[in-house]
């Protein structure tokens, strides 16, 4: 079991996991200080294996991804570094502990994997509830659209009647133009007939 010296806490670790590119990274000078070595020492064993380090294990920051971790405060903005920093993939970390070899970079090692895990399985239950919040919210929007029409439809039912134009029901006290026949009289021409 790895000493509480040697062993990394696993907060350390996640935090230090960077999205640069859409992947997710650690910068050398970060595992440079996990595995105990200086960064120049990390970089060099890196430069006589590079190719143990293909594009997608290894990224080489350019000056704008520099500037933008400078102002979100990962990198220190007093300098101290004259070529830019290196950002390793997870793969890429798996292939920095058989460049560096030793008992400590082994058990680093290990710990940085499990935190890729540790991230990868937050992400995918965030995702999980991403899609079952996006679908909530299309039910309800749903829901809205037919509280609304059905409210809409309440309300011309409670509206009153727009008055004139209803025709009168009962009698008449007013003459019309039309009088009508005599009694009796319409039923005889239809029974003469």
């Amino acid at each position: 079991m790895a000493s509480a010296r040697t062993r990394a806490p696993s907060g350390a670790i996640e935090s230090k996991i960077l999205l640069i590119r859409g992947r997710k990274v650690i910068l050398d000078r970060d595992l440079a200080g996990m595995y105990g070595v200086t960064t120049g020492s990390l970089n060099q064993a890196v430069r006589r294996n590079l190719d143990r380090f293909p594009e997608d294990f290894m990224l080489l920051l350019t000056r704008g991804e520099v500037a933008n971790l400078i102002s979100q405060s990962v990198i220190s903005s007093w300098g101290g570094t004259r070529k830019p920093p290196r950002a390793f993939t997870e793969q890429g970390v798996a292939m920095l502990s058989g460049v560096l070899r030793g008992k400590r970079a082994a058990r680093v090692n290990i710990e940085i994997m499990r935190a890729f895990v540790r991230l990868r399985q937050v992400l995918a239950s965030h995702r999980g509830l991403a899609g079952k919040m996006a679908l909530l919210a299309d039910r309800v929007d749903g829901h809205d659209e037919s509280i609304r029409s059905l409210a809409q439809a309440l309300h011309k039912l409670l509206e009153p009647p727009a008055s004139g134009g209803r025709a009168r029901i009962g009698f008449r006290t007013t003459p019309t133009s039309r009088t009508p026949p005599a009694r009796g009289t319409a039923r005889r021409a239809r029974c003469s007939s």
